[in-house]
C-alpha cells in the first residue's frame, strides 16, 4: 500500500515537472521572440518633406532611399539616396530627378548580377486634371553613379516594389487610372516586366504590397486595400504563382514591408490606423491569417513606408514620421 502511494506521488511529481518545464520553455520562447527596440535615430530631414523609405545593405555599406519634396504630394518630388558605413553618420550619395514629374516611393533591391536597383513612379499632371503614372527603374554599380532611368511595366500600373527570387523579379502593380485591380508581374532582367497574373485581386482597391518567398518557394503577399472594409490581405501561392488563396487580416495597413526572421517567423512593418496612427512591427501568422502588433516604433502623424534588413543579429528598420514636427527619416535597430 505504501509502495503504491509512493508511485502515485512520483507520477504526480513527474507530471508537474513536465508541465513546469513546458510552461518555462514556452515563456522563454515568447520572451526570445518579442522584438525589443535597441535604438532609434533621425538620419535625414534636409527637405521640407522627407518620406517613403527603403533600406538595403550593398557592398558593406548602408543605403537608404526616399522621396524629397515640398509636401506629401507635390510636383517637385525627387528620389534621394544616402549612404553610411555604420548607420550613424549619413551623407548624400545621389539625388535623382525628372523634369515635369513627381518621383515617388523609392524602393531598393539587389539584382542577381550584383547591381543596386532603385524603383519608383513618375507622376505627371494630365491636361484637364488628374495624373498619369509610369513605373521606372534606375541601376548602379556603387550606389552613387546611376544610369538613366528606364520605364518599366505598363503605364498607369504602379509597380510598387520589386522582389527577386531565383534570378527572377516579381512585383505587384496596381491600377492608378480607374482600373482598381492588382496585377502580378514577372521580369528576368528588372526592366521588361510582363503580366504573370492579369488580375491578382480586384476588390477593395488593392495597391501597395510586400512579397516574401519561403525556403520551399511558397510566395506570400501582404496587400493593402483602401476601399470597402479597407482591411489588408495575405495571399499564398506555389510556383508558378498563378493560383492564389487569400485571407483577410481584419486590420487596415499602409506602406507594407515584410521579412522572414531567422527563426522562420514573418514580421511586417506597416502603418496602423486603429485609433492612434503609428508605424509598427507586427507578427504575421499565415496559417491563422492574423496580424498581431508586437512593437510600435516612435512615430505618428504622417508616417510609415519602412525598409527592413537583418544584419549582425539585429533588424534595421528605416521609416519616416512627423511625430517630432517635421516629416523626417528615421532608422531603428530592433533585437528579435
Amino acid at each position: 500500500m505504501v509502495r503504491r502511494e509512493s508511485r502515485r506521488v512520483g507520477y504526480r511529481v513527474v507530471a508537474l515537472t513536465m508541465v513546469f518545464l513546458f510552461y518555462a520553455a514556452a515563456q522563454g520562447a515568447a520572451a526570445d521572440e518579442a522584438p525589443q527596440l535597441v535604438e532609434v535615430r533621425k538620419i535625414w530631414d534636409a527637405a521640407p518633406h522627407n518620406a517613403f523609405t527603403d533600406l538595403v545593405r550593398f557592398k558593406d555599406r548602408w543605403f537608404c532611399v526616399f522621396r524629397e519634396g515640398r509636401n506629401h504630394v507635390s510636383p517637385d518630388g525627387k528620389l534621394r539616396v544616402i549612404e553610411s558605413a555604420d548607420g550613424r553618420k549619413w551623407e548624400s550619395a545621389a539625388l535623382i530627378s525628372l523634369e515635369g514629374a513627381d518621383l515617388r516611393d523609392a524602393k531598393a533591391c539587389l539584382t542577381p548580377d550584383g547591381r543596386l536597383m532603385l524603383g519608383g513612379a513618375a507622376a505627371r499632371a494630365k491636361q484637364g486634371g488628374g495624373k498619369t503614372h509610369q513605373s521606372m527603374a534606375w541601376f548602379s554599380e556603387d550606389g552613387r553613379d546611376w544610369a538613366e532611368g528606364v520605364d518599366v511595366g505598363e503605364p498607369d500600373f504602379w509597380i510598387w516594389r520589386t522582389t527577386w527570387h531565383k534570378d527572377a523579379a516579381y512585383a505587384v502593380g496596381y491600377g492608378t487610372a480607374g482600373q482598381k485591380i492588382a496585377r502580378l508581374y514577372l521580369s528576368r532582367d528588372g526592366v521588361d516586366f510582363e503580366p504573370l497574373v492579369h488580375t491578382l485581386f480586384d476588390k477593395g482597391y488593392p495597391n501597395e504590397h510586400a512579397l516574401v518567398f519561403l525556403p520551399d518557394d511558397t510566395c506570400l503577399c501582404l496587400l493593402r486595400r483602401d476601399e470597402g472594409t479597407k482591411t489588408g490581405l495575405l495571399g499564398t501561392a506555389r510556383p508558378p504563382y498563378k493560383d492564389w488563396t487569400w485571407k483577410d487580416l481584419g486590420k487596415q495597413v499602409g506602406g507594407p514591408a515584410m521579412i522572414r526572421t531567422p527563426n522562420g517567423h514573418l514580421l511586417a512593418a506597416v502603418r496602423l490606423y486603429d485609433g492612434k496612427v503609428r508605424t509598427s512591427l507586427c507578427r504575421l501568422d499565415p496559417a491563422a491569417g492574423t496580424l498581431t502588433e508586437c512593437l510600435a516604433l516612435p512615430s505618428g502623424g504622417d508616417t510609415s513606408y519602412a525598409g527592413m534588413v537583418l544584419h549582425d543579429g539585429l533588424l534595421w528598420v528605416s521609416y519616416y514620421s512627423s511625430h517630432e514636427g517635421k516629416t523626417s527619416i528615421y532608422l531603428a535597430k530592433v533585437k528579435l
